[in-house]
């Protein structure tokens, strides 16, 4: 059984250290050997929450009692978040037995054939350092928060990452279902800690050094569900580059790249996605066009008010052809989710306090029908095999179900997002203005535009939150 030396961390994560309880992040990562040895994992479990902790430390024991080569490492100091957590675990001296590390989050269900597809990409082809896979997601027709979010990243994923990569060799890597070659993130610096997208940051600078990426389909996981867990996670990964664009802008200028991959990086990858599509989005839509109707002589273009924003909206749904109907929604909630996403742009720009949050995005643990059918399969499978007190998943629900008994509940409810609100009434209001002064090609969009505003401000869209 591989058990592999302990870390500082390690030590003080076993001393029974009580602080309050707080969920952190928890990665799995799995480390392989040139050779055709068998490969570790690695748990990397990064709360405070005694309770989580047992649960997964008591499953890594079963999984290691069953001849697994697993290991579970805890941190209870969370300093650098998830950029400290990998680098905690990839400093450790079993590292350099092992050439390629994959990693997940713990939402994500990889399918049982996933190292075959991805890591023989690596096979004779020395310059590439990331294999990454497209997301699915198992909850996407869970609610209309998670269908928008739907249309928006398979965009994301269908146009943007693979185009990036078919030609560029180079993309953003998404943190998670990607495989890394080890020597590429030693060579690039490895984990930093200095932004919250410490996967974009590490892209970066191993395209810089000139390693190449590849981009495969696909691995499932969980969208978030409500509004709150979906506004703090895009305002991470829009404060975030931001950051990392002050970090690395003099970089790029003076790396060794072509001038078509300095531009990719500088405007394609930056600046259009996290600066300018939220700038427009936020001053032309939330505030020039309302205040338009409260000056007469003022009139924007037809090709500004409609044709863009409609141009964008089509080619944004077009990788997600079934979610054609929810094109109108979409379109108002991208300019309802620019307040948000200008916000973060901004705070990442110009370093503001907002800038270093980082806030683990909340899921609700939903699995896919394949994977509920394997748990059941392997749950009977192991219960024939099981002797003496082996540790079962059904002792895992109980205790679970015994503290989540223990803990006192806690009641969901609406919030109430200001900015929101404040918005919904100035577009409210110049709808109104706009009707008045027979200004009507703008009443409906200013309508529609304020009620998304109103939905979104009294926390009326995706579940409620504790």
């Amino acid at each position: 059984m591989y058990k592999g030396p302990a870390c500082p961390e390690l030590s003080r994560g076993e001393v029974g250290l009580d602080p309050p309880p707080r969920r952190g992040e928890l990665l799995r990562a799995e480390l392989f050997p040139p050779s055709s040895s068998p490969h570790s994992s690695l748990v990397l479990d990064d709360s405070d929450d005694a309770a989580t902790s047992a649960l997964i430390r008591e499953e890594v024991e079963k999984w290691q009692r069953e001849g697994v080569r697993i290991l579970y490492r805890h941190r209870v100091i969370r300093d650098g978040y998830k950029a400290g957590n990998l680098k905690s675990a990839m400093n450790c001296s079993y590292v350099k037995d092992y050439e390629f590390v994959v990693i997940f989050d713990a939402d994500f269900q990889p399918q049982e054939d996933f190292l075959k597809l991805t890591v023989p990409h690596f096979k004779g082809k020395e310059d590439v350092g990331l294999v990454q896979a497209r997301w699915s997601f198992v909850n996407k027709d869970e609610n209309l928060l998670t269908r928008l979010q739907n249309i928006n990243l398979c965009f994301h994923f269908e146009v943007e990452q693979q185009v990036n990569g078919a030609f560029l060799n180079f993309f953003g890597f998404n943190g998670t279902a990607g495989v890394w070659r080890i020597k590429a993130l030693e060579d690039s610096g490895g984990w930093m800690e200095r932004t919250t997208v410490e996967d974009m940051d590490i892209a970066v600078r191993a395209h810089l050094k000139g390693w190449k990426f590849l981009y495969l389909n696909d691995v499932e996981c969980e969208l978030p569900e409500s509004y709150e867990a979906y506004r703090k996670q895009q305002h991470r990964w829009h404060s975030g580059p931001m950051q990392l664009f002050r970090l690395c802008f003099v970089d790029i200028i003076k790396s060794k790249i072509g001038f078509w991959k300095k531009f990719n990086l500088i405007f394609l990858f930056f600046l259009l996605r996290k600066l300018i599509l939220p700038f427009y989005s936020f001053t032309l839509f939330c505030v020039i066009l309302p205040m338009t109707m409260f000056a007469p002589e003022a009139e924007l273009p037809a090709w500004v008010v409609c044709y863009i924003p409609a141009t964008m909206s089509l080619l944004n749904i077009l990788p997600a052809p079934k979610s054609f109907p929810f094109i109108v929604p979409y379109l108002l909630f991208e300019n309802t989710m620019s307040v948000t996403k200008f916000n973060a742009m901004i705070s990442g720009l110009f370093q503001l306090g907002s800038a270093y949050e980082w806030v683990v995005t909340k899921k609700s643990g939903r699995s896919s029908e394949g994977d509920l059918v394997a748990l059941v399969e392997n749950e009977k499978q192991s219960k024939q095999q099981r002797v003496g007190s082996a540790p079962n998943l059904d002792s895992l629900a109980a205790k679970e179900e015994l503290y989540l008994k223990s803990e006192p509940k806690k009641k969901k409810h609406n919030r109430l997002y200001r900015k929101e609100l404040a918005l919904s009434f100035l577009l409210l209001t110049a709808a109104a203005r706009s009707l008045l002064s027979v200004q009507g090609i703008h009443f409906y969009f200013l309508l529609f535009q304020g009620v998304s505003f109103l939905v979104v401000g009294l926390d009326l869209i995706g579940e409620q939150v504790e």
